[in-house]
C-alpha cells in the first residue's frame, strides 16, 4: 500500500503536468475560434479529471473487467501526457538556451537575436508532440477491439534427424490464455474453432492459464475443454499460474490453489508436464516432449523449473521439443547446457500487446527487456518459437500485436 505522502506527491506532479500541457495548448490554439478553444479546453480537462479520478477510485472498483478498462485508460492518458511533455520540454530547453545566450551577449555588448519579444515556441515541435501523443492514445483506445482478433501463424520448422513418420506432423502452439481477463465466450469460441479447424496432430500450451487463481477457469472449462488432437494436448505452467502476485490468507491456501490448477488441467484433458518428459509415438518412430515449470532468467521471475529432472531418461539422439514458458530460459540455460533440445516453445511476453509488425519489420517496447520476444529464432541447430499469446493481461486490448494461434509443421 502506498503512503499518503507518496500519493500526494504523485497527484501534485500529475496536476502540474496537466497545467503545463494546457499552457502549451493555449499557445498553439491562440488564433483559433472561441468555439474551437472551448472544445479543446473542455475535452482536455475532462480527460485529465477522469484520469486522476481513475487512480483515486481504482482500489475501490470491484468488477475486474471494468477495472481493466479504467486502469488502461488512466495509464494510457498519463503516458500520452508524458510523451507530449518530452517534446514540449525539448522546445523549452531550446528557448531557454537562446534566451541565456541573448542575455550573455547583451551583457558583453554583443549583438544577438532580439529577445525583447521573447523566443517564440516552435510550432513544429509542439504540434509533432501533440500529433504523436494523440495517435498513441487513440491507438490504445482502438486496441480494445483487437483483443479477440485471433491470428493464425503458420510456420514450417526443420529439425535435424526428424523421424520419417513425423515429417509433416502438425502442432498447434498456444500460450498465455489468462482466463481471468477473458469475458466474451462467443469471441473466444471463434479462436477455439480456428484451432480445431487446423486438424493438428498435437496441441501444446506453454503456460499462464490464469492470472492468479484456479477459480478463474470455472466458466471456461467447457470452452477450452473442446481442444482435442489425435496425439493429445500437453501443457506446462507459467509464472502467473503459481499465485505469486496475490495475497493469500495462509501459505496453505496458496498451495491448494496450485493443486486446484493442476486438477483444472487434468479435467480439461490436458497432460500437464511438471519437470518431466514423455514420448510422442507415431508408427515405429517417436520424438521426446519435455515440459518444465516456469524458469525465468530475469531476477523478478521465479525459477521453479528443473531441467535436470525434466531431461532424465532422454537419449542424446532423440529429437527433443521443450515447453518452457519464459523465452529468456533459452539463452540462459538451454543453449549452453542442453544442446540436444532442438526446439523450444515459449510465450510469456505477449509481444507487450503493443507494437508494429509487417513481413519485413517488427518492433515492440518489450524487445528492450527480452531479446527473443515474438516469432522464430535460431542458434545453430537449436530453435525457439515465442507465441504472442492467446489472451491478454492488464491492458484489455492489442495494438499491432494480435493474439496468436501458431500452426507448426515439422519438416
Amino acid at each position: 500500500m502506498r503512503s499518503p505522502l507518496f500519493i500526494f506527491i504523485l497527484l501534485t506532479v500529475l496536476i502540474l503536468i496537466d497545467f503545463y500541457i494546457y499552457a502549451v495548448l493555449k499557445s498553439l490554439f491562440q488564433s483559433a475560434s472561441l468555439g474551437t478553444k472551448s472544445f479543446i479546453g473542455i475535452l482536455y480537462w475532462t480527460l485529465c479529471i477522469l484520469s486522476l479520478a481513475s487512480f483515486l477510485l481504482f482500489p475501490y472498483i470491484v468488477n475486474p473487467y471494468f477495472k481493466q478498462y479504467i486502469f488502461s485508460i488512466g495509464i494510457g492518458w498519463v503516458l500520452t501526457q508524458i510523451f507530449m511533455v518530452l517534446f514540449f520540454l525539448v522546445d523549452d530547453l531550446r528557448r531557454g538556451a537562446f534566451w541565456t545566450m541573448g542575455q550573455v551577449a547583451s551583457s558583453v555588448g554583443a549583438k544577438f537575436l532580439s529577445t525583447e519579444k521573447g523566443i517564440p515556441r516552435s510550432t513544429f515541435l509542439s504540434w509533432l508532440g501533440v500529433g504523436l501523443s494523440s495517435t498513441l492514445f487513440l491507438s490504445l483506445l482502438y486496441g480494445f477491439g483487437n483483443k479477440y482478433k485471433y491470428r493464425l501463424v503458420k510456420k514450417k520448422i526443420a529439425l535435424n534427424g526428424l523421424p520419417a513418420s513425423f515429417k509433416g506432423f502438425k502442432i498447434i502452439h498456444i500460450s498465455d490464455i489468462h482466463s481471468g481477463s477473458l469475458k466474451d465466450q462467443e469471441a473466444v469460441m471463434k479462436g477455439i474453432a480456428m484451432i480445431q479447424k487446423q486438424n493438428a496432430d498435437l496441441i501444446l500450451f506453454t503456460g499462464d492459464l490464469v492470472n492468479d487463481r484456479a477459480t478463474e477457469m470455472k466458466d471456461w472449462m467447457g470452452v477450452f475443454g473442446q481442444m482435442k488432437a489425435p496425439y493429445g494436448v500437453y501443457s506446462t505452467l507459467g509464472n502467473h499460474d503459481y499465485g505469486d502476485y496475490v495475497r493469500w490468507d495462509t501459505p496453505e491456501a496458496k498451495k491448494q490453489n496450485l493443486q486446484d490448477l493442476k486438477k483444472v488441467h487434468l479435467d480439461l484433458g490436458w497432460r500437464l508436464l511438471m519437470n518431466e518428459n514423455v514420448l510422442i509415438k507415431k508408427n515405429d518412430d517417436s520424438i521426446r516432449l519435455v515440459g518444465i515449470e516456469n524458469w525465468g532468467a530475469k531476477a523478478r521471475f521465479p525459477k521453479y523449473g528443473k531441467m535436470e529432472l525434466a531431461m532424465q531418461g532422454v537419449d542424446a539422439k532423440e529429437v527433443v521439443v521443450l515447453l518452457s514458458h519464459d523465452p529468456s530460459h533459452w539463452e540462459a540455460e538451454v543453449i549452453p547446457n542442453y544442446t540436444n533440445v532442438q526446439l523450444m516453445l515459449s510465450g510469456h511476453t505477449h509481444g507487450m500487446q503493443f507494437g508494429l509488425e509487417n513481413p519485413y519489420f517488427k518492433w515492440s517496447p518489450v524487445q528492450w527487456v527480452y531479446k527473443q520476444w515474438a516469432g522464430h529464432y535460431k542458434n545453430d541447430s537449436q530453435q525457439l518459437y515465442v507465441n504472442r499469446g492467446f489472451g491478454f493481461l492488464g491492458y484489455p486490448g492489442r495494438v499491432g500485436i494480435l493474439p496468436e494461434i501458431t500452426l507448426i509443421e515439422l519438416v
